[in-house]
């Protein structure tokens, strides 16, 4: 996937995810935006050099900024299989004693909704789930899992949306992040059983899938969102599978690229008008910050993340032609940007 690969870095940096995206929006909305929404960044970049291209396509399971993301946070690298990027391990590592050398995934109670010919993924995050709800479907499902050695785990840290789960099904099982799957059809995005697949892992997650659909179709706590008037809680996604590598340690959070999520939540929502509000945002606040830094002398990272690939660029120490040359004839943001 990768061009080249990155050098360690734990100075300050910023990584935007759906800096650009596939949508058919996208595009006239970036060209209709103020030259003002993103006057830091320009100016951000004119300081910069590409320090690592990140090139694939808009199927891979694990997006460019989840990629970018593990790099950063030594959890994956060129050589890392698609879809198998062990965030659920990670997670297990920070918040559960004993998880060294064990597979997990994230498993996220959501919302299916049922079409003509196709069910798509709801945003979880519309579902509200509180703890107790939380709590009470993970023990409704646990008896499900335990046929395929799984154990679910509520960790209070990771809040109610998102659970994690323990079983060597999920060591070499790879699976779709919610952030391809949000809002689509989600038959491409379900694990797939081929010839690796010599244990059928992906069929077994497909009928738990299905025995949870069955279990929560008549379960109280749905009737009770109901009358709520609350999305029921039809199914799960399995996402971040795999195994950290031996010796790994997480690294401190001060090193930890800032991650803001409002492009993509505005993508998401297919609202243009608030992906222009997010990126004038941004320009004013996390990437006017990362400016001044650089202004101050700090060599500052910027990773730009679209559905295909992502660009790092570093503060480049130039000299005085290269600095000259550079404001001569620097790329325009939107010609970086369609790249990804």
């Amino acid at each position: 996937m990768s061009a080249n690969s990155p050098t360690p870095f734990t100075g300050p940096q910023l990584l935007l995810p759906f800096a650009a995206c596939g949508a058919e929006a996208w595009l006239p909305a970036m060209k209709a935006l103020p030259a003002d929404a993103t006057r830091n960044l320009a100016q951000l970049l004119k300081g910069m050099k590409s320090v690592h291209t990140d090139e694939a396509d808009a199927h891979t399971l694990s997006p460019p900024h989840e990629r970018a993301l593990a790099r950063a946070l030594g959890i994956a690298d060129s050589g890392t299989p698609d879809g198998l990027i062990p965030w659920a391990a990670r997670d297990a590592a920070l918040h559960l004693p004993g998880s060294t050398g064990k597979a997990w995934a994230w498993i996220t109670p959501c919302h299916w909704a049922m079409g003509r010919e196709h069910a798509t993924l709801t945003d979880p995050a519309a579902l509200g789930l509180q703890e107790d709800e939380s709590r009470a479907l993970l023990a409704a499902m646990q008896p499900y899992f335990d046929g395929d050695g799984i154990t679910l785990h509520y960790v209070p840290a990771l809040g109610p949306a998102r659970w994690l789960a323990e079983g060597e099904l999920f060591r070499s099982l790879p699976t779709a992040s919610l952030d391809r799957v949000l809002g689509r059809n989600v038959d491409p995005w379900l694990p797939k059983q081929d010839k690796s697949d010599a244990g059928g892992t992906a069929r077994k997650v497909k009928l738990l899938q299905n025995e949870m659909q069955m279990l929560l179709y008549t379960h109280a706590l749905n009737d009770e969102r109901a009358a709520r008037r609350q999305l029921p809680v039809n199914s799960f996604w399995p996402s971040g599978t795999g195994a950290l590598a031996a010796g790994y340690t997480a690294g401190e959070a001060s090193s930890m690229p800032a991650m803001p999520r409002s492009l993509a939540q505005a993508v998401f929502a297919d609202d243009w008008a608030a992906y222009a509000q997010a990126w004038a945002t941004l320009d004013a606040n996390e990437i006017s910050t990362l400016l001044a830094r650089q202004r101050a002398g700090e060599t500052v990272r910027l990773t730009l993340c679209g559905e295909r690939g992502a660009s790092t660029f570093e503060t480049a120490h130039q000299g005085l032609f290269a600095k000259i040359a550079s404001r001569l004839a620097p790329m325009p943001l939107l010609a970086v940007l369609e790249r990804l």
